[in-house]
């Protein structure tokens, strides 16, 4: 049962909690990027990936014959502090920084990074260096913020919201967000059918069994084998963006000690009388003997000796040496040992025969059964490690480009060493600053991701949904967004439970930006399953160690490392078993341990029992029947999971699991809009964009925030009708929008299109009343030059300066708080010792604001003060032409304030805040609507909230029943009609009139933002045409289906006025002889006569003397051009009016050689 909460809303926000916050579900939404950033502290994701760098080496010599001195670095630890005031700042006590002063000061949230740089001289012991490596931006609430674990009353005494979430950094002020990427699934080999393959060569085929094998520290390497057509496979990977192909036979004997017949039995296994197999895998043997390696030890020394370069191996290292560093760097990375790498390796390949020989079905990359979410904190982290190599490497090359330039070298003198590392960029902080507040990646691994741009997006405050949806957002890339094909954008049935099938943006971006299930959770931590093979020994799994292979025999994989076979019968068991332990807590298995049993079947997925355990999982919670239970369910085994939606469904010996709710798959959004189930599917879409785009409450620490635009609404009320899981999200705090009484009638004809008449009393009683708030910035410093003293300071100078502006300005020469500005007022006053003179920084807004909030802004050192930020409130009441919606997808605009006397009323006096058109109804279905008019009515009339979460009703009980009887109690219509009469002529309507209550949104698109006025203006310099764009005065462009139906109207003065009056209207002359544009020129006019238009074309040209007048009559046929060139004839010109680009055109022409000629009439 929902309420209103009205004591405890109130006890809450005037007494905020010291303890915990009562809104833990809000938590849970920013969780996966909050623990993902920890994940590389706490979780020791950083040390990690400096492990995984190793070793780098150099010698102090170039000659061949004697190498030097060894010098051998590395990287041991990695130390992120917490923020704090820089070291050039003497005089601050408290040294601690808190977001919101980076919020004010438009500055950048962020903490000192160092390295442990160890470096050793020919194996001596070690010697250690701390490096600073910068200041890096931390995420909010994270284990290195300084507000993880604080009290909402703690919060707020650090000027931050009672919910702050975190999740984001702070970048110049501006909050920004790492986007989560979908990616495919880890460690679990995919069957590919792909037609792209086959175009890498000709003996290349569509199949291939593609890996994304992932390190310990999250960054990942992709393998692929590919089939050939005459039956070979070969292993390709990716190294610092280039592709490399490899036999597979060749990576499989250098893995192992091994034999032919090994790696037979290891494909084949039992199934010696499948001829498709042992033919191509005859040939498979055979085809390798070309290379003349046998065994281990040379295999890896051919690998080495071809990728020495590629690795940027040292050379000192042998080719064997530098062979199992390839085997280490690039092949099934997520796997420690060679002989699990082998495994799995044979695995790859007879998957990917049964994938030729139709065996088994391609696995679908689109699915998500075979997708994971690269989340924000992995990916800093990603870029980090990437950055500390790339740090290792500048200091191994400037090391070199010593040697090289004979300059002193001495790796013994610690001096040299840190030398070394001035020369060498090491500001990590500035990378991962530029990467967040641009979203570029700039790497030279590419990082095994399939963009360079798009990964970051601006947190938007417009309102608190718009706010919450970006950490439920999923992309698939922008690599995808390209794609000609839809297959990527369709909604799966693998889909449910994990992303909402509602909540996608409609357009260019559809089904590529989902948004996550409100209940769907994402794992960042890893956890311990070291036991799991021992415990799946007592269960029947036999060692991996025997001859086991294909489909016949079941094989048990933990997150891709081959731990066992058994059969099918014994797979359901120790799926089941493993099943029940996790859900009972006992046997030591995890509760986030996926256990994805794929039985057997004909064509179907190839079969095998897969656990999972590792970070970056969906995971979403189901309740377990036979322990009544809840259990953590990932797309990979749901598939093959029976799971009732309601309790009514459930069917003995059939169901496992049951749903909580249904809703349970719909988005935090989805599920505020009431009783989507009676609405048209693209309805409840269209609401979800909607209520991101709505004049809301941003927050409630707006006086300490500094955004370039917030919108804020009045005078927001909590709903009537809304859904259990709005008081479960506080939403209350943050109220997007007002009750309204509605009337559905056609009356007056404004409410065409979709246009809505509003109430005037209503209006003037504060409906949908808003403000805009806008920060200005002044900065001083933005005209000098780095190093220039400082010639500008704030306030007034001791000359002369109208005495207007103090009306506007204060005696600091600073606006006045609570004034009114107009365009052209003065901001703020400034002296210029260089002129010697009081300047201002003018309002150049036509929209008037009163000056809210005036900050001083200083930097981290200890200069004078130089800039302020100005707070500008714009009050916003509704006008016609402002844009209102329901939570039902039905928009529309304002089109007249009507006066309250003329608004038809009911019987008990009762008169509509707002009339929509019935029109809007029948082709868009949304039947939510008439249910939440009656359900707000009724709730309205009894003073009860009205719970409107969807799938409550169904044919039996009925929504129209349950809300009618409410009705009927207080004395009202069963059905929702009621009587109403015209507030004009004061009759009664023919037809009872549907009248309601519903809940009305205020969207953030205003006519006062949109309009556009333009008589003349800038036009274009090189076609005479107006420009485009609002903000530089441009024209609207008519194009060509407006000239179309500007013509089927008729209107051929109005069709003129556009396309040629209004537009680039220009005379021009023209010859009526030869029809030219170009050959008319002004003649040079002859003493005591007026200039003349000729055609110098028409005309005949006088080249001699002889040809000179003999009477006045011809002389006066003489004209002469500006050329000084004298002509006789091209009289018959005349002047037109031609749209400018028109002669442009016969310009463009002429330049090409192809004349155009205009025909003149009448003649």
């Amino acid at each position: 049962m929902v309420s209103f909460h009205t004591l405890e809303r109130e006890r809450y926000f005037q007494n905020p909690p010291e303890d915990k916050s009562a809104y833990p579900l809000l938590a849970e939404a920013v969780a996966p990027h909050v623990g993902s950033f920890n994940a590389l502290t706490a979780g020791g994701l950083l040390d990690l990936a400096v492990k995984d760098i190793g070793e780098k080496t150099v010698f102090d010599s170039n000659n061949p014959d004697r190498r030097g001195n060894k010098l051998t670095f590395r990287v041991d630890e990695v130390r992120i502090l917490k923020p704090a005031v820089s070291n050039r700042d003497k005089t601050t006590i408290a040294r601690r920084i808190y977001p919101s002063e980076c919020r004010e000061r438009q500055s950048t949230y962020r903490a000192r990074m160092s390295i442990k740089f160890v470096y050793s001289v020919n194996g001596d012991p070690d010697q250690v260096e701390n490096k600073d490596v910068g200041l890096i931006p931390i995420m909010l609430k994270s284990n290195r913020c300084h507000l993880e674990k604080l009290s909402p009353a703690e919060l707020i005494r650090q000027k931050e919201e009672s919910e702050e979430l975190g999740g984001y950094f702070i970048v110049n002020g501006i909050e920004k967000l790492i986007r989560m990427l979908i990616v495919q699934r880890r460690n679990h080999p995919m069957a590919i059918i792909r037609p792209s393959f086959a175009n890498r060569g000709t003996t290349y085929s569509q199949y291939g069994v593609q890996i994304r094998a992932v390190r310990p520290d999250q960054t990942s390497q992709t393998n692929v084998l590919h089939y050939l057509n005459d039956g070979n496979v070969t292993f390709r990977f990716s190294w610092r963006k280039n592709e490399y192909l490899i036999p597979v036979m060749m990576i499989l004997k250098a893995l192992v000690n091994t034999n032919d017949r090994e790696i037979f039995d290891g494909i084949v296994g039992t199934e010696t009388k499948n001829s498709f197999l042992t033919d191509r895998l005859e040939l498979l043997l055979r085809t390798y003997k070309v290379y003349n390696l046998h065994s281990r030890e040379e295999t890896l020394a051919h690998l080495g000796d071809k990728f020495r370069v590629v690795m940027g191996a040292s050379i000192d290292q042998t080719d064997a040496e530098v062979g199992r560093e390839v085997l280490r760097r690039i092949v099934l990375v997520h796997l420690r040992s060679d002989e699990d790498k082998f495994r799995l390796l044979l695995f790859m390949i007879r998957k990917l025969y049964a994938l030729v020989a139709g065996d088994c079905a391609p696995d679908n990359p689109d699915a998500t059964q075979h997708q994971e979410v690269l989340l924000g904190g992995f990916l800093y982290g990603m870029i980090i490690k990437e950055k500390i190599e790339e740090l290792l490497n500048n200091f191994r090359l400037q090391i070199v480009s010593d040697v090289t330039r004979s300059v002193g070298v001495n790796f013994a003198d610690p001096k040299y060493i840190n030398k070394v590392f001035e020369k060498t960029n090491a500001n990590i902080g500035q990378k991962m600053q530029y990467f967040l507040s641009t979203g570029n990646l700039i790497s030279q691994s590419g990082l095994d991701l399939q963009q360079v741009s798009g990964y970051t997006v601006v947190a938007e405050k417009i309102n608190f949904y718009r706010f919450i949806s970006h950490f439920r957002m999923v992309h698939r890339g922008s690599f995808f967004a390209q794609l000609k094909t839809t297959t990527v954008r369709k909604l799966l049935p693998e889909s449910w439970g994990f992303l909402c099938p509602v909540h996608t943006p409609d357009g260019s971006p559809c089904g590529l930006l989902n948004h996550l299930a409100h209940k769907c959770q994402i794992t960042t931590e890893s956890v311990d399953v070291s036991h799991i093979p021992q415990l799946i020994r007592t269960l029947g799994v036999s060692s991996p160690n025997i001859i086991g292979s294909g489909p016949e025999l079941c094989c048990v994989q933990l997150d891709g490392a081959i731990i066992g076979w058994c059969s099918y019968k014994a797979a359901r068991r120790v799926a089941d078993s493993l099943r029940f332990w996790k859900v009972q807590g006992t046997h030591n298995v995890p509760k986030e341990l996926e256990i994805g049993l794929v039985p057997p079947s004909n064509g179907g997925q190839y079969p095998g029992l897969f656990l999972f355990s590792s970070q970056s999982r969906m995971l979403r919670p189901v309740r377990y029947l036979p322990l009544d239970r809840e259990d953590l369910l990932g797309p990979f085994e749901q598939v093959y999971i029976d799971i009732a939606v309601s309790p009514s469904e459930i069917t003995s010996g059939l169901h496992t699991h049951v749903e909580y709710t249904p809703t349970n798959i719909l988005s935090i959004l989805a599920n505020l809009t009431p009783f989507s189930d009676f609405n048209q599917s693209p309805r409840n879409m269209y609401q979800c964009q909607m209520s991101k785009q709505t004049m809301g409450t941003p927050g409630t620490a707006l006086r300490y925030r500094s955004d370039n635009k917030l919108y804020r609404l009045q005078t927001g009320q909590t709903p009537i009708v809304k859904a259990k899981v709005y008081d479960d999200y506080g939403m209350d705090n943050f109220p997007n929008g007002m009750n309204a009484v509605v009337a559905v009638i056609s009356y007056t004809g404004y409410d065409m299109d979709d246009a809505m008449i509003i109430n005037k009393s209503a209006h003037e009683r504060g409906f949908g009343y808003g403000t805009v708030t806008k920060v200005e910035k002044i900065d001083l410093n933005e005209k000098r030059r780095r190093g220039e003293p400082i010639t500008q300071r704030f306030g007034f100078g001791s000359d002369q300066w109208p005495e207007e502006w103090k009306a506007k300005l204060d005696d600091d020469g600073l606006p006045i708080v609570g004034i009114l500005l107009e365009q052209g007022d003065p901001m703020a006053a400034y002296f210029d010792d260089n002129f010697g003179k009081t300047k201002v920084m003018v309002y150049k807004s036509s929209e008037s604001a009163f000056v809210e909030e005036v900050r001083l802004l200083g930097d981290d050192g200890d200069h004078e003060f130089q800039s302020i930020s100005v707070k500008l409130r714009i009050t916003r009441s509704p006008v016609i032409g402002d844009k209102f919606s329901s939570r039902h997808g039905q928009k529309g605009v304002c089109s007249q304030k009507y006066p309250t006397i003329d608004m038809p009323f009911t019987e008990s006096g009762m008169q509509p805040d707002i009339i929509i058109n019935p029109h809007a109804f029948p082709s868009r279905m949304t039947i939510g609507m008439f249910v939440e008019s009656l359900a707000g009515k009724a709730g309205a009339m009894h003073g009860i909230a009205q719970d409107s979460t969807p799938f409550q009703f169904s044919e039996q009980n009925t929504a129209a029943d349950y809300f009618g009887e409410q009705l009927a109690k207080a004395g009202y219509n069963y059905h929702g009609n009621e009587p109403m009469y015209s507030g004009i002529t004061g009759e009664e309507f023919a037809a009872d009139i549907y009248i309601g209550v519903v809940y009305y949104q205020r969207l953030r698109h205003m006519v006062n933002d949109k309009y556009q006025v333009r008589s003349t203006g800038p036009v274009n310099s090189l076609t005479m045409q107006p420009v485009k764009g609002r903000k530089r005065s441009g024209g609207i462009r008519v194009g060509e289906m407006e000239r179309d139906a500007l013509i089927a109207h008729g209107t051929s003065f109005l069709l003129q006025d556009r396309l040629l009056n209004c537009s680039d209207y220009s005379q021009t002359h023209i010859c009526r002889d030869c029809g030219s544009l170009l050959s008319t020129v002004t003649t040079v006019p002859a003493v005591g006569s007026l200039a003349e238009i000729k055609c110098r074309r028409c005309a005949r040209k006088l080249v001699s003397k002889a040809a000179a007048p003999t009477t006045s009559d011809d002389a006066r046929e003489i004209w002469e051009d500006g050329a000084g060139n004298r002509y006789r004839g091209g009289n018959n010109t005349t002047t037109v009016a031609i749209p400018y680009v028109l002669r442009y055109l016969d310009v463009e022409l002429a330049a090409m050689g192809v004349k155009m000629k205009f025909n003149v009439e009448p003649k």
